[in-house]
């Protein structure tokens, strides 16, 4: 933007814009570039160039003028658009609508009442359990410190025998107003009290116990429920066990975030346990009856003849308990390795090269009766 520039270009409008229309555009432009809120160097200069636009175009007058001859014909009427200053409009109703105060000078709105409830914060704590734990359940003590409300002082933060209790800094406001000189004219901020702290209260009447924060740290022991089925990274909600509120607010939470221990035999996905069962290449071929560990206990399950390597046996109803469920339970699934022997015993030897002689005659067979068929 500069002083060259179209007043409605500047604006963001067409030449037909209302009066609501302009208001609304310099409401918009203004706040984007008040110095007190964008920091860039020339902001101060755009909001300047804002704000001559607005104060000729709503004008009726100016505006006529400026439409046939432009900024030169507002000169020569006896109007200097450079000597424009921000006080020559009222900006009471715009800036009220993002600053939240008056304009004569104008004041930021204070964001919150320091002595309203305030609301306890959140805790968190992780735990380790083991995977028999977090399939079955179990009861854990834990440990944990947090805020709770000071007994001494009912937790106000201020000693039953003090007599001043008001701030004498702020009367008891919580906040002190500070007047500047901006390009606006007169500002008047208000902040939080610095003697204390934005709570109203004169620091020499806090509690002695907690230091006027009405809570103080204490360690407490707790014993929770793990609930059977549950996984890792699963989060548990203890309901008001986090920091304790102020003002009457509500106390926090405490989140406790379950990490589970990995098995060295079972390896979980959901509610299913997975496993490997080796087994020799006999049992492979003539089937067998084995026992499988759970996480029940020993299963005694049947492997079926001619299993091949790699094939999987399902226990039904041999893995996790679903969570909240009383009967429902996931499956455990076995993956077959049929192991070969590397080294064989006279015997062994014996009786391997007499199958294999019978499946090379087998086979032999076979090839005859096919080339016998014409196959």
């Amino acid at each position: 933007m500069n002083s060259t520039m179209d007043y409605y270009e500047i604006l963001g409008v067409d030449r037909n814009a209302t009066k609501d229309e302009l208001k609304r555009a310099f409401r918009t432009k203004a706040r984007k570039y008040h110095p007190d809120v964008n920091k860039a160097p020339d902001a101060a200069e755009k909001f300047k160039e804002i704000g001559k636009a607005y104060e000729t175009l709503s004008d009726d007058n100016k505006r006529q003028i400026y439409d046939r001859y432009g900024e030169e014909g507002l000169t020569n009427a006896g109007f200097n658009p450079h000597s424009f200053s921000m006080e020559d409009i009222d900006l009471s109703d715009i800036f009220s609508s993002f600053f939240g105060g008056g304009f004569g000078g104008f004041s930021r709105g204070y964001e919150r009442d320091p002595n309203a409830p305030i609301d306890g914060e959140d805790l968190r704590l992780d735990l380790e359990i083991d995977f028999l734990e977090a399939c079955f359940g179990v009861e854990k003590e834990i440990k944990i410190k947090h805020l709770e409300p000071c007994e001494a002082c009912n937790s106000t933060g201020i000693d039953k025998d003090a007599k001043d209790t008001v701030c004498p800094v702020c009367n008891g406001q919580g906040r002190i107003q500070k007047s500047t000189q901006t390009i606006l004219g007169s500002f008047t901020s208000v902040t939080t009290c610095p003697n204390c702290h934005g709570t109203g209260k004169n620091p020499k009447a806090f509690c002695k116990v907690c230091q006027g924060q009405g809570t103080i740290a204490k360690e407490k022991k707790l014993t929770i429920k793990i609930p059977k089925g549950i996984d890792s990274s699963s989060k548990m909600r203890v309901a008001h066990e986090g920091n304790a509120g102020r003002n009457g607010g509500r106390p926090g939470d405490l989140y406790v975030v379950v990490y589970v221990k990995p098995s060295k035999e079972f390896i979980r996905n959901g509610f299913d346990i997975y496993t490997e069962l080796e087994i020799t290449t006999p049992q492979a071929v003539l089937g067998d009856e084995v026992k499988i560990k759970t996480i029940h206990g020993d299963f005694v399950a049947k492997i079926p003849a001619g299993i091949q390597n790699g094939d999987r046996i399902t226990l039904k109803g041999q893995g996790v308990p679903y969570l909240g469920s009383e009967s429902q339970k996931g499956n455990h699934y076995v993956t077959i390795k049929v192991s070969v022997p590397k080294k064989l015993s006279n015997r062994e030897e014996i009786l391997y090269r007499e199958l294999y002689n019978i499946s090379k005659e087998q086979s032999g067979f076979l090839d005859k009766m096919k080339s016998a068929l014409g196959k």
